[in-house]
């Protein structure tokens, strides 16, 4: 039992530096002057974002949950099938919203597209990245205790290049009045709240 214990606990920190991922829509600097057209983008895409961060951070404490004890290698799959499928899902979601939502209105026509169409895509990426998570965790051994350590080992590995991997297209979408736009939006301040935010 206690062979997959450290590895899940591994599993369960590096999947907390990926949910901040989510959160990054949301962490921006509130500020005054926005245009009524940016303020409706704002709006539009953190509407989106909030039930989708929770389903993300959701999935982080279940998986944090089935790691606190010495849980049954079918439990611990289960969870973590489960949980890479909901962020999958969560990801692909904040992508369609922000694609749906177009260029945000900041005056700079082609850049921000540019910026816009970067985001979309780092977000179907992670989703992808996800999924392939997900096919990974399905395909572990079970029955034998010694390779199902060792197959969440490689999850674990993997689940830090995403994490650590970045959000720089989300980073650059937010940058300026799109930040200041999107931090007063109610439902973005209330979406980069989570409980178990890490630090950086």
């Amino acid at each position: 039992m206690e062979g997959t214990n450290p590895v899940n606990k591994k599993l369960a920190a590096a999947l907390s530096g990926g949910a901040v991922l989510a959160m990054a829509l949301s962490a921006c600097s509130s500020g005054d002057d926005n245009s009524e057209k940016l303020d409706a983008w704002a709006k539009q895409v953190c509407d989106a974002v909030k039930p989708q961060a929770k389903k993300i951070e959701a999935a982080n404490l279940a998986i944090q949950k089935e790691t606190s004890d010495s849980s049954a290698p079918k439990d611990v799959q289960k969870t973590d099938a489960q949980a890479f499928q909901d962020m999958s899902d969560a990801y692909k979601a904040i992508g369609a919203a922000v694609q749906k939502a177009g260029a945000p209105d900041t005056g700079d026509g082609k850049n921000a597209e540019k910026k816009q169409l970067d985001a979309v895509k780092e977000l179907n990426t992670l989703s992808a990245s996800y999924a392939s998570l997900k096919k990974q965790v399905d395909e572990l051994d079970t029955k034998d205790q010694g390779k199902f350590a060792d197959g969440l080992k490689d999850v674990a590995t993997e689940l830090d290049k995403l994490s650590t991997s970045g959000s720089d297209a989300l980073k650059n979408l937010e940058e300026g009045d799109v930040g200041k736009a999107m931090a007063q939006q109610a439902s973005c301040k209330s979406a980069s709240t989570t409980p178990s935010a890490t630090a950086g």
